[in-house]
């Protein structure tokens, strides 16, 4: 078995940059749709999914921005809880703005496997 031996007596100091989470970044992409105004999330990794909820997110009325590694999503312009079957039908995970829409506006429509949807907070118990 390896092993690191660590002498004391000096102290550590420097910076390390993290990559984003991949599997964090669907769930705080939806979650923009909450406070209504202006999120920046920082160190964002770009693949399929996130672009497909970046516009997923555009056709219910946010203004995104991509900027480097950032993602910029202003969502006090929502518009729409409809998520379009094309898109959602894109990213399995589009499930994930179900919580956030119900939450904020008390309605969502959004592909189901196999049927479309409408769901609206007076339904739910």
């Amino acid at each position: 078995m390896s092993k690191i031996i660590v002498t004391g007596g000096k102290k550590l100091k420097g910076e390390i940059e993290i990559e984003g989470a991949k599997n964090a970044v669907l769930p705080i992409l939806a979650a923009t749709i909450l406070n209504r105004g202006e999120n920046v999330i920082k160190n964002c990794p770009m693949f399929k999914d996130v672009e497909v909820i970046i516009e997923i997110l555009r056709t219910l009325g946010c203004k995104v921005k991509v900027e480097d590694n950032a993602v910029i999503v202003d969502s006090s312009t929502l518009s729409s809880t409809k998520v379009t079957e094309d898109l959602a039908a894109e990213m399995r995970s589009s499930i994930i703005l179900m919580g956030p829409l119900l939450a904020r506006e008390g309605k969502v429509t959004i592909s189901y496997p196999g049927e479309c949807v409408t769901l609206d907070s007076s339904n739910l118990s």
